[in-house]
Formats: structure tokens, sequence, C-alpha cells
């Protein structure tokens, strides 16, 4: 294996980008041409805007036809939703239009809220659910009783683009969710094997950490896509839970594989061997053009290499000078060291195993076995639900909608109505982003440059040439470039801000007239609601994102303790399935810190290294062959443990529970051989070693 590969694939999101593929020229044309049939077909319908239909295609438009008919549905959902509570508010409080704003801006932070709680594609139903309200409402001020006609024509409008998207997206050269879950699932497995070859080769840390970073992002898309494809299919809800327990497996591989890296003893002869199984292993599965068609040789080999691991190795049977205590950053690197061993031998049978059942995931997703079995009870992939930012997005949305709804009523600038609708659409469906005002600033500039192409086509061209050939022909070669804009993930948000906002302003209709006056006043409200938008996230409840990473931190230092307290010991798969969540999460908002955040995302993956210890210690106090007396020393360590995550703060001096796990260890390394005694010390050393190496990270934040 050559590094140049391995940084090639983890610099893979930052490269390669700008030349668009056979697969996105083929959701360009398809999206363009569903555009095309929905304008056209509402054109015959004789629908009111008749835009809509064709803006909603490119609003739902996505590479994968699952993702589509996702969007889709839920977009349907958020309009019949805002449909209902747009006829519902107007015709409560539509006689009084101070009541009737408020009553909106009230329910567009509702539905933000909810919205910052769920993820996508859930998220984005219940924000249009909000704004849809404010758009089907606005036109009926002062004429409560058209609000029912306005809202039929509406959803009308939308289910006539969510068809024509839907149904192009999978007759026409589909790209399948289902087959993106394998393909995404082989690219993982070969980018585990070079993450896990790099790691034992002692690769390079930044390739390796930004490697890290793309399997867990790898993983929760492959938890997403899950979804999709069952939308497609509901065929594939038999291959739902292999996907499920392969995501676990695979998270589950990568911590072994990153505790390996960074507790590692070349001069262990009893690991030797195994190290070198293991590296062997990687590299050639990394190397093998279509290694994975047939996993069966690779199983039993792994299956081979996980048996060796879990053998009582020969061990002297006195221990080294730093058995007892020494401050090193993790098992000792003396080969005397038999906890050491045990523990890495451990560790190195966890990887095996795990991609072991990895690769039969796969198997189980291209070959599905229609069975019972209680494996089926195993818990969905756990979310983070972040209350505090909810709150902030709610309130940010919901002032900021009132405010300028209070300007336009007091102005009676009758196109500030568009300027309300668009503040209320962009704080709301942009709140829950990483960073809100970059991505508010690219739907900014994708608006803007959308001006001036819609001036030339709608104001100048079509007046002079109307029909819709000539629609056809001026639209097809400025939409095209926008869709391969919007399968191109650098630029998929400008992108996709251009294609919706052209359509906007140019308001096709089957007579178009010369009217820039209307045409530059409507473009003005729109682009000065989408700057109001942006000064709304800069200026009122500032987001942090130290403030969110602490939050993010603080909730898995409760999750460990939890583990550590609570009667009941949660499933493993569970446990993991939260804290990558988490870490997911965490991303994000790190890489907006620069490297300073990168002690932070390493101090996240050691906390699930120090969960799945607890988990072991945890079983192991519930084994009838480990005396009474260890399993009580490993209660009061665990509630110690409990403690120091849960009160000291950074800064702060350790307390003793990390002495005291050393202790512990050294002292059942002498009294006892057993395995399962020495499995009990080793995970004792290796949380103490991952929170000596984070101690922030382990400590109550500030915030």
């Amino acid at each position: 294996m050559t590094w140049t590969r391995l940084k090639e694939l983890a610099e893979t999101p930052l490269r390669g980008l700008t030349q668009p593929t056979r697969s996105d020229w083929i959701f360009a044309l398809r999206t363009v041409s569903a555009g095309l049939i929905a304008l056209l077909v509402a054109y015959a319908l004789k629908l009111d805007h008749p835009q809509w239909a064709m803006m909603t295609v490119f609003i739902v438009a996505q590479p994968v036809a699952g993702m589509v008919l996702a969007k889709g549905f839920y977009r349907l959902l958020g309009t019949l939703a805002g449909g209902l509570a747009a006829v519902g508010i107007t015709s409560l409080f539509g006689a009084d239009p101070w009541l009737l704003v408020t009553v909106l801006a009230l329910w567009i932070g509702v539905c933000t809220l909810v919205s910052s709680l769920l993820r996508n594609p859930e998220a984005y139903g219940a924000a249009l659910a909000g704004y849809t309200a404010m758009i089907i409402s606005l036109p009926a001020l002062g004429e409560p009783h058209v609000v029912v006609d306005l809202a039929v024509a509406r959803c009308a409008e939308i289910v006539l683009g969510i068809v024509c998207a839907g149904v192009t997206s999978r007759l026409i050269l589909p790209r399948l969710a289902a087959d993106a879950i394998i393909s995404r699932l082989k690219r993982s497995i070969l980018d585990l094997a070079e993450y896990a070859g790099g790691a034992f080769s002692s690769g390079d840390p930044a390739s390796l950490a930004a490697l890290q970073r793309k399997l867990i992002t790898d993983a929760q898309s492959l938890a997403e896509m899950r979804t999709y494809a069952r939308l497609e299919a509901p065929s594939f809800a038999t291959r739902a839970h292999p996907v499920r327990r392969t995501i676990g497996q695979l998270l589950w591989a990568l911590s072994a594989a990153r505790t390996l890296h960074s507790h590692r003893a070349p001069k262990n002869a009893a690991l030797i061997p195994m190290r070198r199984d293991l590296k062997a292993f990687v590299n050639e599965l990394a190397a093998t053009p279509g290694a994975l068609d047939d996993t069966g040789p690779w199983v039993v080999r792994l299956d081979a290499i996980a048996g060796r691991a879990k053998e009582m190795p020969a061990l002297p049977n006195d221990t080294g000078p730093n058995d007892t205590g020494s401050n090193d950053t993790g098992p000792n690197d003396s080969s005397e060291d038999k906890v050491g061993t045990i523990t890495r031998l451990t560790i190195a049978g966890d990887f095996a195993e795990a991609l072991k059942q990895v690769l039969r995931g796969l198997d189980a997703l291209r070959s599905p076995i229609s069975r019972k079995s209680n494996e089926r009870s195993q818990p969905a992939l756990v979310v983070h639900r972040d209350y505090q930012a909810a709150w902030r997005n709610a309130v940010r949305a919901a002032l900021a909608t009132l405010l300028v709804a209070i300007f336009w009523l007091t102005t009676k600038w009758s196109e500030a109505a568009g300027t309300v609708i668009l503040v209320a659409v962009v704080s709301s469906l942009f709140a829950a982003r990483p960073d809100p005002v970059q991505s508010a600033w690219g739907f900014f500039t994708g608006t803007l440059i959308a001006l001036p192409f819609a001036f030339l086509v709608g104001q100048v061209a079509l007046p002079a040439l109307p029909g819709f050939g000539w629609f056809t022909l001026f639209v097809v070669p400025i939409m095209v470039p926008a869709a391969l804009g919007m399968a191109n993930p650098r630029h998929v948000g400008v992108a996709t801000a251009f294609a919706i906002n052209f359509l906007a302003f140019l308001s096709p209709h089957q007579q178009m007239i010369y009217d820039p006056g209307p045409f530059f006043a409507g473009s003005a409200s729109i682009l000065v609601g989408i700057l109001i938008a942006i000064g709304v996230f800069i200026v009122v409840l500032p987001a942090d994102p130290w403030v969110t990473v602490e939050r993010i931190s603080q909730a898995m230092r409760e999750d460990l303790a939890r583990l550590c307290l609570h009667e009941r010991i949660p499933r493993r798969s569970a446990f993991e399935s939260l804290a990558y969540d988490r870490i997911n999460q965490l991303m994000p908002q790190v890489q907006r810190t620069g490297r300073k955040g990168d002690p932070i995302l390493g101090g996240s993956i050691a906390a699930v290294t120090v969960g799945l210890e607890v988990l072991r210690l945890r079983h192991a106090q519930l084994n009838s062959a480990v005396p009474h007396e260890t399993v009580e020393s490993v209660g009061n360590f665990l509630r110690g443990l409990a403690r120091e995550l849960l009160f000291r703060r950074p800064g702060e001096p350790q307390t003793a529970t990390i002495a005291v796990a050393r202790q512990y260890a050294a002292s059942i390394a002498e009294r006892s051989d057993r395995f399962e005694m020495l499995q009990i010390a080793a995970s004792l050393r290796i949380i103490a070693a991952a929170m000596e190496d984070y101690p922030d990270f382990f400590a109550k934040g500030r915030g």
C-alpha cells in the first residue's frame, strides 16, 4: 500500500469534483426534462402559478431515486400541513392583520423548533410546513375567503412537480438507493482497510484523521440511505436490518483499528504475529481489484485471525516494572506486560470479528434471505437532539419574521410581502445548518447570479419570441449547467438557489410580457429578505460552535456515566449508534474551529473506546467465575469514574480514578493469570490511558 493512495482517498471530498461524470449528465438532463414536463402540464391545467410545478422539480431533485421520493414525500406532507395551517389561521385571525402575522410568526417558530430536532428529509418537511403557511396566508390578507383556493392551487402545483420528479427519477436511467448502499458500503470497507493498513504501519496522522472523518460520515449516510431505499421498494425492508447491524460493525472495526494505532507495542513477541497477519490482510484487501466480489475467502481468514486472538498466549510469570502505576500513555510497551498483551490481543480480535461481520453484512445486502431472527430487535440508530439550539433557532425565525412583517404592515409597501416570505424561508430552512450564515450567503449568491439571466430571458427574449418551444430553447442551456452544479457537492447550494430563483424571477406563464417595474421590485424584495435573514443569523442569538461542541461533549460524558451507573446494561450496538451519531454532529462544528478542534474529535473517539470497555467491565461483573471482591472493586471504580466524568472541570487536577484503575489492574494481574481476569485488568488500563490522552475532553465543561 502507498501513502499517496491513502492521501488521495482522504482528499476525495475536495478533489475531482469539477468534471461532470456520466451520472451527473444523466441527473441534469433528467431533472430539466422533468421540469419542462411539469411546466407543460401546469400550462395545460391552467394553474395560476405554473412556475411552482417546475420549481418543485428542482427543489426535490436528487441524484438517487430514493432521495427524490423521500424529499418529495416530506415536501408533500409539509405542504399539506402548511396549507391546513394557513386555512385555519387565516379563518380564525384573518380579520386582524396584526394578529394574523403574529400567529404566523409563532407557527414558523414552532415548525423551526420541530425541524431543528429532526433530520433530513423529515426536518425539511417540518420547516416547509412553517413557511408554506406564510406563502399561502399573506396573499389572502384582507380576503380570507380566498385562502382555501390558494391552498388547493399551491398543493396542486407542488404535487404535480413531485410526481414528475419522482416518476422520471425512477424510470429514466435511475440510480437506486439500494444499489448506492451496496456501492458505498463496499467503498467504506476498502477505506477501512486503507485506514487500518495505515494505522498498523504508523502512518501519517493527518491522513488517518481525514479518512477517519470520511468513514464516520459515510456510516451516517448509509443509515440515511436505508430510509430512502425502503421508499424506493418496500421489498428492501428485509435488508434494512443487515444495513443497521453492518453500520455498527463498521464503526466498531474503526474504533478498534484506531485504538491499536494509538497504543501499539511493536516489541511484544505475543503481538507481532497478530499485527503482521492483520496488516497483511488489510493491505491485500485494499490492493486486490474486485476483492469484495467474493467475500468468502476473506471471511475465512478473518475468522482464523479472530480465533487466534482469543487464545491465551504464553505469558511470563512476573510483570514489568510499569505494571504498578506508571504514567505511560497506554498499556505498557514492555514485552513483560501481560495485561497490555491481553488488551491488544482482545482489541485485535475485536477488529477481525467486526470486519468479518461487515463482510457478512455486505453479502446479506446482495443476497437477502427472509427469515425470522432475534437480531431484528437491534435498536435503530439513535440521534442526538440539541434542544437548546432548537429553541434558539425557533426564536430567531419567529422574531425575524414578525419584525419584518411589522415593517411591512407599518409601511404598507406591497413588495415587502415577498421580503417577509423570504425571511421566513431562509431563517427557518437554514437554521439547523452547522454554519447558517454561510448556507444563507450561498443561497443569496445563487439568487443574485440568477437575476440577470431571468431578466434577459423573461423580460427581453420571451416577450419577443413567445411559445413553449422558444421557452425551451432559451431555458435549457441555462438550467442544464445549473443542474450539473446541483450534482456537484461543492456547488450544490449555490446551484440550487440559482435554479429555483431563476424560475421564481422568470415566473413563466403562457403569455410573457415586458414589465420591468414589478420584476425589479419583486427581485429586490427577495434579495433584501435573504440579507435580512443573514443579519438575523449574525445578530440575534448568534451560535457559537464551541458552545455546541461542549454541549455534545457533555452529552457523551453523561452517556458514559449512565453506562457506569444504570442498573440495566444497554446493548453494545445501542451505545455505539448513539455515540457515533453524536460524533457525526460534532464533526461539522469542530471543522469550523480549525485545528483547535482536533483534540475534541480525538477525545470523542476515545470516549467510544471508554464506553465499550465500561460495557466489558459491566458484563464481567455478571460472570460467576469472577471473584466477589473483584466485582466489588470494579463497581467502586465505575462509581468513581462516573463522578469524574460528571463533576471534574478542565484544568482541575484529575481525581484518583485513573490511579485506582492502574492499581486495580496491577493487583488483578498479580493475583491471577486467568484470561477473564486479565481482560478486566486490560479494560481498566485502557480506560485510564484514554482519559490521560484527552484529559480535558473527559472533564465537565465551563459552558
